[in-house]
């Protein structure tokens, strides 16, 4: 079961939108970094997907094992979601 939802954006990525919209439309919510607002924390996002780009989605579980998904990538986000 997901305890959180955690998205690393930009004000200019397309992608970030569209996973945003897909979670919003299963009704799921999430918070927000925006990395533009927020600089300090690009070396976070950085070191939880190893990849230097947006959307990084963190899927936090009951458990607290975590799912890192970096991009728009359905194959992974939605089980990681159900």
């Amino acid at each position: 079961m997901v305890k959180n939802i955690t998205i690393f954006t930009t004000n200019t990525c397309g992608y970030c939108q569209m996973v945003k919209k897909y979670l919003g439309a299963k009704g799921m919510t999430y918070d927000e970094v925006n990395l533009d607002e927020h600089p300090h924390r690009q070396a976070e996002a950085l070191n939880l997907s190893g990849a230097m780009t947006v959307p990084v989605t963190v899927v936090t579980m009951q458990d607290d094992s975590q799912e890192v998904i970096v991009g728009y990538n359905l194959a992974r986000l939605a089980p990681a979601v159900a």
